[in-house]
């Protein structure tokens, strides 16, 4: 198979999709050498030197803004895959909207459909073309990848894609160099939010839960918000700058990956009071490292954390605070949730991702070249 994988979301700051993407393509390439080639497009960004030889894949790499190739690609369906990166057997998209091709199969990668519910927070590109595009591109698309289940029930009931057209490959648990031994609670650490600063990331009510830790509590451990801060973010950063909360909650910015295992070291616990996730990879990373987890009861995050965490009302703000405050002071819970996060976390694996993905990507070609009827076909323009 020669199969071309979007990296683009995975170009500059790796967040949940761009490291998902990145993680995957690395173990399908352990498992699988020699099939995978990655395709990255922006005017002014280009591929690290390391990229080719940790990802085990050659690269294809053009110089074309990402705004134009998407606008081309999303509303004319222009140029074609083939055109852009030469012949292939399937294209993969890293996002919902499909790569237009003349021949390969096509493969989609929905994660949430966060877009089609509060579709005004987002940028402008994807309030552009997400909602009006993202289900007839998914019914067109040969399969479509999702990390959880609940992102295959959404992709299935509100996009109407068959369920066999649906392959779920679950992120596998990182693997660190000094923690995920036992439980990490340090005495001294930090409470850890990680995630991009966006609405959905419910920042206010954390902040809220953690004012109200304040009050009964004159001396909590510190609050540390980890990730890139988009332009709604500007009302959360202020308030961290005044009392109560100055002093008390810090602002690290987003985080490189060859600093995430630091990141999580000093950390007591994991909080991600989340309005909804595709799957909440910062979760299943602090599981892997021992550090507790409180989490929200939406989205994706209860099928990732099951009962190895603490799962509450992202609305509530005094059952967060509770239940920060039993993690943060309390080190026999800490412990146990610290245990039972690790315990949970051996069940995310990398290689069962890549075998499954494997399947999906065999079946979406099979569909591809199946006589007119019983396969798929998805009319092009012409190169």
């Amino acid at each position: 198979m020669r199969i071309l994988v979007d990296y683009r979301s995975a170009l500059r700051q790796r967040t949940g999709v761009g490291e998902y993407i990145h993680q995957l393509i690395r173990a399908y390439a352990a498992a699988y050498p020699g099939e995978v080639t990655i395709f990255t497009s922006s005017w002014k960004d280009r591929p690290s030197l390391q990229v080719s030889s940790e990802l085990g894949v050659p690269i294809i790499d053009r110089r074309i803004p990402v705004r134009v190739l998407n606008l081309l690609w999303h509303r004319a369906e222009w140029p074609t895959i083939e055109a852009v990166a030469g012949p292939v057997d399937l294209a993969h998209s890293a996002h919902p909207l499909l790569m237009p091709a003349r021949y390969a199969a096509q493969v989609v990668t929905i994660h949430d459909l966060f877009f089609l519910t509060d579709s005004a927070r987002n940028g402008a590109e994807i309030r552009r073309d997400y909602p009006a595009l993202a289900g007839s591109h998914a019914r067109r698309a040969h399969a479509v990848i999702t990390s959880t289940d609940y992102g295959k029930r959404l992709v299935r009931d509100r996009l109407g894609v068959s369920e066999e057209r649906i392959y779920v490959c679950r992120p596998g648990a990182p693997s660190w160099k000094s923690i995920g031994q036992g439980p990490n609670i340090p005495r001294e650490g930090y409470l850890l939010f990680v995630g991009t600063l966006e609405p959905r990331k419910n920042i206010g009510k954390l902040l809220d839960a953690y004012e109200v830790l304040l009050g009964r509590r004159p001396s909590p451990p510190t609050l540390l918000i980890a990730g890139r801060a988009t332009a709604e973010a500007r009302e959360w950063l202020s308030r961290i700058e005044a009392p109560p909360l100055a002093g008390r909650v810090r602002y690290a910015g987003y985080v490189p990956d060859e600093q995430r295992e630091q990141l999580y070291s000093g950390a007591r616990l994991l909080v991600l009071p989340s309005l909804d996730e595709g799957f909440g990879l910062p979760a299943l990373e602090a599981m892997s490292a021992g550090v507790p987890v409180v989490a929200s009861n939406r989205g994706s995050l209860p099928e990732v954390v099951g009962s190895a965490g603490v799962l509450v009302d992202p609305d509530d703000v005094a059952a967060m605070s509770t239940a920060l405050e039993r993690l943060a002071f309390d080190d026999a819970a800490a412990a146990e949730a610290g245990a039972a996060g690790l315990a949970r976390a051996q069940a995310f694996t990398w290689g069962a991702a890549a075998a499954t993905l494997h399947r999906a990507y065999e079946e979406a070609i099979a569909r591809r070249q199946a006589p007119s009827g019983t396969g798929h076909h998805s009319p092009m323009k012409p190169v």
